[in-house]
């Protein structure tokens, strides 16, 4: 057995759907595996389909349908119609820097007189300001056109207009109950808007307000809008998804420098560039500028006509992005040790692990705390908050994120008494506080979760779109997902659960064996998996185990040659497993080895709700000998050392004689039979009930053959030689050398006699035996005797024979 990481959510098609799937794949040559996963995401219909997997610009909205837009063309032609000095004002994360550069773009093909600004993240914060609007009006600006801000400045724009500037906003954020009174607000999630797709990043915004004011699609531009979009984590659906697609393409073969430049940093090849290279190689860089320094160096990038600018701009971000990089590992270790202290004074009080990670510290970098929050979910898995306090206002910025059933927007509107400010939703916040009030908040928010959070809300989930064969993932198949392309917020990369029956190969690969390749068969499908970062699962598994891989398709080519390959995203196998030790000469280091694979960080996957038993014992390795001296084990379970075989973690590590087994309530993940059991029905049973057991290890020696079980024929043989001896002969402590010419062995010529006796065939009086004459008809079966030796041989038989029985035996438990 192998636990996954995460809880696998596997979605199910109805009988209707599977119909429609079937319909859709006739129509158009779709492989059945395609046609279902158009179904899961929601693409019902064989037209819908075709447009899904094969529109083009005809899917793009009429941007006249965007309320508002056609004031802001007017009052922008009435600008660039009288020489008025215009004035993009934008954001400093890629969002804004993407519309930004769309927007100076689109200026400077009208020919209008403009400049830009962006706010600097630390020292002006998010959106409009009053002393950026007076600078635009020391300037003599004139228009301000807002991009990916702007929705929610009633009061910066009305200052403003004392100012003698009118505002155009372009904005994608949700519009608070007041608006500002704008020259122009576009903004398709406007109450009354009838544009009919509300996802826009706001980078779209422009790029309709540009297609509006040029009129044509200006699909040049969507290289802006596809790093933008991904960067916001905007559903790549509807008509974003056309607009990324086309994006891709261009910047594949742009000539554009910022881009290239770009690109060289972050170590991608544009020709095969993919929604993934944006969003985790080309957003960090253009986001860091924001971060740390100023974004003008990222618009400035992005702009650059020569290459040695480009070069040096690109330089620049990827720097600050090392930078940045450096920061919030630093900070995430700073937080882990203030968790790590929260959850050691929580136990020293016997209560459990806070239900919220609340941790803050003087100094943090405000710019970096939601990337540290983010990390500590993925180790952690509970709703998080990071904050950096100002020593001298005493003040906490911070940024929260957040899991499954744990609304975060609902939790800090049930604490906005103790807030300055606060905003966001479901899955990510921020606020403002005073220090003074941390304490507080967080036992406000660990209340509401434990109202709120069950305990298998704490094991992330992962949504499996489809289950399939390692047949049916074959080449073809690969490249029809390829369609489903782009891939991203709304529009995940498939998530395929691969069931296999068996392994062909099974290896740690690449520098110290960091990496996992695993080969799976069924039927006579084959399909190689590989899983970075998952070398270590290599000793884990068995060359017979049955993986149920999680992963995602594509396609490998190697000297020429194309073949299908699922990158693993996490494994399990739904059966415990057995590791034939048997004649290893060493089996301390075995054990050493196992204790130090266990110990490691990650090692002990999810484990399933519920499986510990109330009042049970648990330990990772449990190691069963003979050793009498383990016989007085510690009633409380605590690790035993011997031989230096523990390392040191409590109960990471505990030796058990086997006396101790019946009725033991202990739940461990590995077994070490030190020594050959001496019974298999203690062990079965304790195997059984251990939940979360993933593999037996033997390691005791096979120093002889299993003894050969007398057949009926043979306890026949035993009992006719038994009533031709001569009455001297019949004594019980040395009847055995009188039959040795049998072949049998004492111990077994013992064991039939005394299931005679049990039978009553012979009578015993004080050690001397007698026959009767005339027993009563029984059958073997009815001694007790018998059944316990002969299960005793099957046992015996079991732990000397082959591994694969072994293993067998173990799955059937």
């Amino acid at each position: 057995m192998l636990n996954s990481k995460t809880r696998w959510v596997v979605s199910k098609l109805t009988d209707e759907e599977e119909k429609s799937a079937a319909l859709i794949a006739g129509e158009l040559s779709l492989s059945p595996l395609t046609a279902r996963l158009l179904l899961q995401r929601g693409i019902t219909g064989v037209e819908a389909a075709k447009r899904f997997l094969y529109g083009e610009l005809e899917l793009l909205h009429d941007p006249y349908k965007l309320k508002g837009l056609e004031q802001g063309v007017h009052r922008i032609r009435q600008a660039l119609a009288g020489g008025e000095a215009i004035r993009i004002y934008g954001d400093y994360d890629a969002d804004g820097v993407s519309s930004t550069s769309l927007m100076i773009r689109l200026l400077r093909s009208l020919g209008s007189t403009f400049d830009y600004y962006i706010p600097h993240r630390q020292l002006e914060g998010y959106g409009l300001n009053n002393a950026a609007v007076e600078a635009a009006a020391a300037a003599g600006v004139k228009l301000l056109i807002t991009v990916d801000t702007g929705i929610s400045a009633v009061e910066q724009i009305a200052y403003a207009g004392k100012l003698g500037i009118d505002v155009v906003v372009t904005d994608h954020h949700e519009p608070p109950a007041v608006l500002p009174e704008a020259a122009a607000i576009i903004n398709p999630k406007q109450k009354d808007c009838p544009y009919p797709f509300k996802g826009l990043a706001g980078v779209g915004v422009a790029f309709k307000l540009a297609t509006a004011l040029l009129g044509r699609t200006p699909l040049e531009w969507t290289d802006l809008v596809a790093l933008g979009t991904i960067a916001d984590l905007m559903p790549l659906v509807d008509e974003n998804r056309v607009l990324v697609k086309k994006g891709l393409e261009q910047l594949r073969h742009t000539a554009e420098p910022g881009f290239r430049a770009l690109a060289e940093v972050s170590g991608i090849h544009l020709d095969n560039l993919s929604s993934e290279g944006i969003a985790f190689g080309m957003a960090p860089r253009i986001n860091a500028a924001g971060r740390l320094a100023h974004a003008d160096i990222a618009v400035r990038l992005l702009a650059s006509a020569e290459p040695a600018e480009a070069e040096l701009h690109a330089d620049s971000l990827d720097a600050l992005n090392r930078e940045r990089q450096q920061i919030v590992d630093t900070m995430v270790k700073e937080a882990e040790a203030l968790w790590s202290d929260k959850c050691r004074a929580a136990a020293g009080q016997g209560k459990p692990e806070p239900g919220v990670i609340v941790v803050a510290a003087e100094g943090w970098n405000v710019g970096v705390v939601g990337i540290v929050a983010s990390k500590l979910i993925e180790r952690h898995y509970r709703p998080t908050l990071v904050l950096g306090i100002d020593r001298e206002t005493g003040k906490a910025k911070g940024s929260a994120r957040s899991i499954d059933g744990y609304d975060l927007h609902a939790a800090l509107t049930e604490c906005a008494a103790l807030l300055e400010h606060y905003g966001g939703h479901q899955a990510a916040a921020g606020m403002t506080l005073h220090r003074d009030r941390l304490d507080e908040l967080e036992l406000m928010l660990d209340k509401l979760a434990g109202e709120w959070l069950q305990e298998e809300d704490l094991i992330r989930k992962t949504a499996v779109d489809l289950v399939c064969g390692a047949d049916e993932a074959d080449l073809d198949t690969v490249r029809q997902l390829q369609l489903l392309e782009p891939f991203g917020a709304g529009n995940p990369q498939p998530k395929l659960l691969v069931t296999a029956s068996r392994l062909k190969e099974k290896r740690a690969i690449g520098k110290e064996g960091k990496h996992l390749r695993l080969t799976a068969a069924r039927g006579r499908g084959a399909l190689e998996a590989v899983g970075f970062g998952l070398g270590e699962l290599a000793k884990r598994i068995t060359e017979e185990a049955s993986v149920e891989m999680l992963g995602e398709l594509s396609v490998n080519e190697w000297n020429g040659i194309e073949k299908p390959q699922l990158l693993i995203r996490d494994l399990r196998i739904p059966h415990r497993q057995f590791f034939d030790g048997r004649g290893e000469k060493d089996p301390l280091t075995v054990i050493r080895q196992l204790q130090a694979l266990y110990a490691s960080p990650g090692a002990l996957q999810q484990r399933p709700t519920g499986n510990r038993q109330p009042g049970a014992e648990e330990a990772c390795i449990l190691i069963l000998t003979h050793d009498p001296s383990f016989k007085e084990a510690a009633a409380g379970m605590e690790a035993v050392r011997a031989d230096g075989w523990d390392t040191g973690g409590a109960k990471h590590s505990v030796t058990l004689h086997y006396d101790q087994l019946s009725g033991l309530e202990m739940d461990c993940t590995v077994l070490v039979l030190l020594d050959k059991p001496p019974c298999g029905e203690s062990l079965s049973a304790f195997i059984q009930r251990s939940a979360s057991l993933e593999a037996v290890h033997a390691l005791y020696k096979p120093d002889r053959r299993a003894p050969r079980f007398p057949e009926r024929s043979h306890f026949a043989e035993i009992y006719q030689a038994v009533r031709k001896l001569s009455p001297g002969e019949l004594i019980y402590d040395r009847v055995h050398l009188a039959l040795a010419w049998t072949g049998w062995p004492e111990a077994a010529i013992r064991m039939m006699i005394d299931v005679f006796i049990e039978l009553g065939f012979i009578l015993s009086e004080e050690g001397n035996l007698k026959i009767v004459t005339k027993p009563e008809r029984r059958d073997l079966a009815e001694s007790r005797l018998y059944k316990r030796a002969e299960q005793a041989a099957v046992y015996e038989r079991l732990w000397l024979g082959p591994a694969a029985e072994l293993g067998q035996w173990l799955r059937g438990l």
